[in-house]
């Protein structure tokens, strides 16, 4: 017969049962198999063979202590041998209800609800008086499918059959409570209320009711519930929800180390956020809070991986990338929002908020759309929002989009009625208005005649933006933040008012004394006042007080060093290499900071330019152009401007003009691009006149030049605000005498220089008609000594007009000469010893060094100020003075010498030999002139300095020229040297005839 063996524990023994001899008593075979821990195939071996043998009651304790083994394991999570061990109680008998029911847990743990329905069905089914705890599983079965109406039937049915069923209560009110509306949730907590009574330790409705108290602010009872909770119950997700309750009570008080020890203790009773996520979102939330972005961008993440359209959880994490500096991620992932929940007015906020730096379109685009959701859904719109609005419409010129939109932020008010005109004016005189920006009574008579002037704090910020606007628009009277007191003192520097400008600078910096803006702003007014000590430790201040990350006061220190090198009056080599190298540093720095950064470049270059280094320094100037055609589409007057100072600091005048006259173009308003064109026309002039050989042309252009740039700064001195625009109209007016004086000089220039193309144009046809002889063949002797003879006759009589032209030239010279001299020396006489001194030091400092100071690089310039080139009111006068000085010396000087010393030559080689009337009539090689060396630039300006003793041009009038009466005596003198040519030819002809 059959047998089976069972296998003794720790040992390689076995227990060998004969199947046909099995025991009356099961409990003896029941011992063995539970002692030695037998598999479960043999308790039904010998649970089948009772049956077999007709032993119902011992086959039914067999199976009744198998199923308990499952049950045992189920208890311990071990789901996998439960569900064997049950199968194979089933297997033995399928209408067994204990394995029916054990069967349908392991399936409901497993998730399987249909399947664990099934089970339940069939237990009922097997035994219909089954208590009312078969009908929980039915209830929650149907509850986790979704159907939650059979589920309350269900839940009901328990209640019918045993009304104090607390589990039934619970589950009951938790439906009621999901309804999320009133009377449900009255209904469920009344539901809670009851459960708790009949049994006080059930954990489940313990943590809903604290659940309920949490949102009613009852937070000690929240604590109170929890914790009981937790002492009752070992279940893993039930102990998880009490610890979840106990942080959400501390995570709103504000405690959020203790908020999140009890955060990470519910995420650990769990073992995967599918289970229960809302814990790993608080523990986010709180570590937000406390700095720690990595785990909470870890915790958002795992929620989003249960919850892929959480659009909470989306703007959470994007706001955590923009944080880490992913902002691509962070805008793919709020365009996922948007998109999930086109409602949702937030969104599109941060959205909006996101893309304002890179894509101001789209950022506006977004804040209008979260405008309109917002107004449809009957919200406020908050101030913030219309104030991104109007910001973006006044970074893109809108101007009037932006001033509707800063009004509708501020609402009503003081401000509103005045922008409105609706407010009673208070007149203010034009010339004192400066004033009005300190003066404190017009506040105090608005409060007289009853308007309220208190400003809301929500407010500042749009009104700030509101005056910014107005100042923009040319509003000045319309406008106590720290910026507001720049823009005030940025208003009154361009109306020239800098004493005005520096008080309100240190007002603001009496609000904060590091403020680096206001240190740096302070730093460029002493500059201009000449205070160097003060500027240099402004703008040190302002470095410090950013850590060295201020790149404007890093650049004004290394504008400042290299001003230092270059106005060295002793020209202390090492002193100057010292402050270059300073500069090199400073501008050097700024670049590693910010690689972009133009002006540090700009002075980079210069530096190497002062040190040699032209090939590198030319790489670095010509990124001006490459500037100007990437941005701004080529049509930005500013970036206009920088490139005419670049042709400026490099002497191409023409150039400067050009790219001048097109900034004028695209801002005709701006006087100050008027003013250096004039300045570009007049330098060409200067540098032109001042050349040793000049072609006609070139006298002629400049006569254009100068008679234009005459009528520039005549137009500029007729104009009723110079000093709104940072003019002197003294210093025009000595612009305008100036070029009125080289003009003068100019057209004796061009006369003399349309002399010589005549005379140029004479010799070489002299020269082409000598040509065309030679070529010739030889017919007669005679005729050829004729034709030469007649050739020396004409080249004499060049040379007697050259000789007479010589002579008057350095007559004219000396004529001017003196009359300079007298005017000089009757200035010199009316001006007392003292002042000439003292001017002559003045002019050492500022004027001397004038073409250096032309060189300056670095210089930043804000973009809400007003833009201005710095050449033309501080440098062009010491500029101008030295051309006029230059002017007045080179020109008299370099033509007299030039034609005296043609004239010596002449008076003693004229009577030698033919070759010598050649080269007087000028057809020898003309560049014999050009190989003495021309005074250098640098003797030039210290004969001006030492000259010099006034700052303002000497107002000359052009002398009478003795060139009309020499005229008419050449005309004689023509007409007698023609008769005699005439008669030489008429003798020649004779002969020629004989």
């Amino acid at each position: 017969m059959a047998s089976v063996y069972i296998p003794v524990q720790n040992s390689e023994e076995e227990v060998r049962v004969a199947l046909d001899q099995l025991p009356r008593d099961a409990s003896d075979i029941l011992d063995i198999l539970k002692a030695e821990q037998a598999p479960l195939d043999l308790w039904l071996i010998i649970a089948r063979e009772y049956f077999k043998q007709g032993k119902l009651d011992q086959f039914r304790q067999i199976l009744e202590e198998g199923s308990s083994h499952g049950q045992l394991l189920l208890a311990k999570g071990e789901l996998e041998q439960a569900s064997n061990a049950f199968k194979i109680v089933l297997e033995g008998d399928r209408d067994n209800v204990s394995a029916l029911l054990g069967q349908a847990c392991v399936e409901y743990n497993r998730g399987h609800y249909s399947d664990s329905l099934v089970s339940y069905k069939r237990a009922l089914q097997v035994y219909p008086n089954c208590p009312g705890a078969v009908r929980l599983g039915i209830g929650h079965c149907y509850y986790k499918m979704g159907n939650f109406k059979k589920a309350s039937q269900a839940f009901e049915r328990v209640l019918q059959l045993d009304p104090e069923n607390v589990e039934a209560l619970v589950a009951l009110a938790i439906l009621d409570l999901q309804t999320n509306e009133a009377a449900g949730i009255r209904r469920g907590v009344e539901k809670m209320q009851k459960a708790f009574e009949i049994y006080p330790y059930c954990a489940m409705a313990l943590n809903y009711l604290a659940n309920h108290f949490f949102f009613t602010g009852q937070h000690f009872l929240v604590e109170q519930l929890t914790e009981t909770a937790l002492a009752v119950t070992n279940h893993g997700p039930t102990k998880s929800h009490s610890y979840y309750n106990l942080a959400r009570s501390y995570h709103s008080k504000g405690d959020y180390e203790t908020a999140s020890r009890y955060y990470w203790a519910s995420v650990k009773e769990i073992n995967k956020p599918s289970e229960f996520v809302f814990p790993y979102y608080g523990l986010g939330q709180v570590q937000l809070k406390l700095g720690d972005i990595k785990n909470a961008l870890s915790n958002f993440e795992k929620v989003l991986e249960v919850y892929p359209d959480n659009c909470e959880t989306l703007k959470v994490l994007g706001h955590i990338y923009v944080q880490l500096g992913q902002t691509e991620k962070s805008l793919e992932l709020l365009r996922k929002a948007t998109k999930i929940d086109p409602r949702d007015a937030q969104a599109f906020l941060d959205l909006g908020e996101l893309l304002i730096s890179s894509d101001a379109g789209a950022a506006l685009d977004a804040f209008k759309t979260a405008y309109s959701l917002l107004k449809k859904g009957g919200q406020e719109v908050p101030i913030e929002v219309l104030n991104n609005i109007g910001v973006i419409y006044f970074e893109r010129e809108e101007l009037k989009l932006a001033l509707e939109t800063f009004k509708e932020a501020l609402g009503d008010g003081i401000w509103r009625a005045f922008l409105d005109s609706q407010a009673k004016t208070y007149t203010v005189d034009a010339a004192a208005s400066i004033l009005q920006y300190k003066d404190m009574q017009l506040f105090h008579r608005l409060e007289e005649d009853g308007f309220v002037v208190e400003l809301p704090w929500d407010k500042v910020t749009a009104l700030f933006n509101l005056a910014r606007l107005l100042e923009q628009m040319h509003n000045t009277e319309t406008a106590n933040y720290v910026d507001a007191y720049l823009r005030l003192a940025a208003i009154a520097k361009a109306r020239n008012n800098l004493q005005l400008s520096i008080e309100l600078v240190n007002d603001a910096l009496k609000v904060n004394d590091k403020c680096p803006n206001a240190l740096s702003m302070l730093g460029d007014l002493e500059l201009k006042n000449d205070e160097w000590v003060k500027a240099k430790e402004t703008f040190r201040a302002a470095s410090e007080a950013t850590d060295g990350k201020d790149s404007y006061a890093i650049l004004s220190l290394g504008n400042w060093n290299y001003f230092a090198a270059i106005r060295n009056e002793k020209r202390n080599p090492k002193l100057e290499a010292t402050h270059l190298e300073k500069a090199k540093e400073l501008y050097t720095r700024v670049l590693v900071q910010h690689t972009a950064n133009l002006y540090a470049a700009n002075g980079a270059g210069v530096v190497l330019a002062e040190k040699g280094h032209f090939d590198v320094s030319k790489d670095l100037f010509t990124q001006y152009q490459n500037c100007l055609r990437k941005f701004y589409y080529n049509t930005d007057s500013q970036i206009l401007l920088y490139l005419a100072r670049t042709h400026y600091e490099a002497e191409q005048w023409q150039d400067c003009k050009k790219t001048l006259l097109r900034a004028i173009h695209l801002a005709p308003s701006n006087y100050i691009l008027r003013f250096d064109a004039g300045v570009a026309m007049q330098k060409f002039s200067a540098s032109t006149l001042q050349k040793t050989k000049r072609t006609v042309d070139e006298v002629r252009s400049t006569v254009d030049e100068l008679e234009n740039a005459v009528r520039l700064f005549s137009q500029l001195s007729a104009s009723s605000n110079l000093h709104f625009h940072g003019f002197d109209e003294k210093k025009i007016n000595t612009h305008v005498e100036y070029c009125k004086h080289l003009l003068d000089a100019a057209k004796v220039h061009r006369e003399a220089a349309e002399r010589e193309e005549q005379q140029n144009r004479q010799r070489q046809e002299v020269a082409r008609q000598m040509a065309l002889a030679e070529r010739k063949p030889v017919v007669k002797q005679k005729n050829k000594g004729n034709f030469r003879s007649t050739a020396l006759n004409l080249l004499f009589t060049i040379s007697i007009l050259e000789r007479r032209k010589q002579e008057d030239e350095a007559k004219r010279v000396r004529q001017q000469e003196e009359h300079f001299e007298r005017v000089k020396e009757q200035w010199k006489s009316s001006t007392p010893a003292s002042k000439r001194r003292d001017r002559s030091e003045i002019d050492d400092d500022e004027g001397g060094h004038s073409e250096k100071r032309r060189r300056k690089g670095g210089k930043k310039r804000r973009k809400d100020k007003s833009s201005k080139s710095h050449y033309e009111m501080e440098e062009n006068e010491a500029d101008m003075m030295d051309d006029h000085e230059e002017l007045e010396d080179e020109d008299a000087n370099v033509n007299y010498r030039e034609h005296r010393s043609q004239g010596n030559d002449y008076d003693e080689n004229t009577e030698e030999n033919a070759q010598e009337l050649l080269a007087a009539a000028g057809l020898e090689d003309s560049d014999a002139e050009d190989e003495a060396p021309a005074p250098s630039s640098t003797s030039r300006r210290r004969r001006a300095w030492s000259e010099s003793d006034d700052d303002e041009a000497l107002e000359r009038k052009p002398q009478s020229s003795p060139v009309r009466e020499n005229s008419a005596e050449l005309q004689e003198s023509d007409g007698e040297i023609r008769e005699d040519v005439d008669k030489q030819h008429g003798d020649a002809a004779m002969d020629d005839e004989d």
